[in-house]
C-alpha cells in the first residue's frame, strides 16, 4: 500500500514533470509557429533552464532517499528473518531431540523451559511487526482509560528483569508517587518496555540501567531511563527513532533488533500527545531516553 507521504512525492514529481513538458511546447510553439520575439523566448529559455535544474536536483534528493529506504528495508528484512528464524530452528531442534531420544525428566523440563523462552522471543518479534502496522494505521482509534504509570513501569521492569536474567540492581527503580495519565495501556506499556529493552541490549554483558519514577512537571508526566552504554553521537539522537533505523557500526552489528522498537515509541507519544527524545554526551558516554505522557486531568 502507498502511503500518504509517497502519493505526495509521486504527485510532486509527476506535477514537475507535466511543467517542464508545458514549457517546452511553448518554446517550439513560439519559436516555430508564431516567431516570437527574442525577448520572450529568452524568457522562457531561462524559466525552462531553471525548472530543468530544479528538476534533475529534487530527482537526485529522492532518489537518495529511496536508496537510504531500500537500504533499510533490506535491514529489516534480514534482522526480521533472523529474529524469526533462530527460535523457529531451536524450538525444531529440541523438539526433534526430544522425539528420537530418550531425555531424563531433569533435561526434558530444561529443553521445555528453552522452547518456551524461545516461543517468548518470537511472538515478542511477531507482536512488534504488527504494533507497527497498527500505529501506522491513522484510522486506528485510541481506546483512552486511567493508568498508573508508575505500576506500568514496575510491570515492565519485572519482565525485563526475567526476559534479561538481570538483577535488581542492574535494573534499579525506586518507586515514587502515584502518577495517573489517559492512554491505551497496551500502547503505553509497550513504549515504556520498548525503552527499557532498548537501554538493557546496549548496555552489553555489564547491564546497569536506572528508571526514574514518573515525576510531574507542568503539562507532562515524565519517565527517564538511563543507562551507561556505548552512547549516541549528536548527530544521531533524531535519526534512531525512525521506522527501521539503526546506527551504522559495529554496535548495531553485535546488537540484534528490527529497528522498530524507538519508532513503537515515538508512536505511542505521538498518539497521545506526548513526546520522547534521546541525551547523550556522546559515544562511551551512556544515554537518557525522555518520555513523557499529557497529564490527566
Amino acid at each position: 500500500m502507498v502511503t500518504a507521504g509517497r502519493r505526495k512525492s509521486i504527485a510532486f514529481v509527476i506535477s514537475l514533470g507535466a511543467g517542464l513538458v508545458l514549457v517546452i511546447l511553448l518554446l517550439y510553439i513560439g519559436w516555430v509557429l508564431l516567431g516570437w520575439r527574442t525577448g520572450i523566448l529568452l524568457f522562457l529559455g531561462v524559466l525552462m533552464l531553471a525548472m530543468v535544474i530544479s528538476g534533475v536536483v529534487i530527482n537526485t534528493i529522492f532518489l537518495v532517499r529511496e536508496i537510504r529506504r531500500n537500504e533499510q528495508h533490506n535491514a529489516f528484512i534480514n534482522a526480521v528473518t533472523h529474529e524469526l528464524k533462530t527460535p523457529v530452528a531451536s524450538i525444531r531442534l529440541y523438539l526433534q531431540t526430544l522425539q528420537k531420544h530418550e531425555v531424563a525428566e531433569p533435561k526434558r523440563n530444561e529443553f521445555y523451559r528453552i522452547m518456551l523462552d524461545d516461543s517468548d522471543r518470537l511472538l515478542a518479534t511477531i507482536e512488534q511487526i504488527l504494533r507497527t502496522g497498527r500505529l501506522a494505521s491513522t484510522k486506528r482509534g485510541l481506546t483512552v482509560a486511567p493508568i498508573d504509570l508508575g505500576g506500568v513501569v514496575e510491570e515492565c521492569l519485572a519482565r525485563a528483569r526475567t526476559l534479561h536474567n538481570a538483577s535488581a540492581q542492574s535494573l534499579r527503580y525506586i518507586r515514587g508517587s502515584r502518577v495517573t495519565v489517559l492512554g491505551d495501556p497496551d500502547d503505553v506499556q509497550a513504549a515504556v518496555s520498548n525503552l527499557i529493552d532498548n537501554a538493557v541490549k546496549y548496555s552489553g554483558s555489564d547491564v546497569e540501567v536506572t528508571v526514574e519514577p514518573p515525576e510531574t512537571g507542568g503539562k507532562y508526566v515524565s519517565v527517564r531511563v538511563k543507562d551507561y552504554g556505548p552512547g549516541i553521537p549528536k548527530s544521531e539522537l533524531n535519526r534512531i527513532f525512525r521506522r527501521f533505523y539503526r546506527i551504522p557500526g559495529p554496535i548495531a552489528a553485535r546488537v540484534k533488533g528490527t529497528g522498530l522498537g524507538l519508532f513503537i515509541v515515538r508512536s505511542v507519544a505521538k498518539r497521545h500527545g506526548g513526546r520522547v527524545w534521546a541525551e547523550s554526551e556522546g559515544p562511551g558516554r551512556g544515554s537518557t531516553f525522555v518520555l513523557q505522557f499529557p497529564v490527566s486531568k
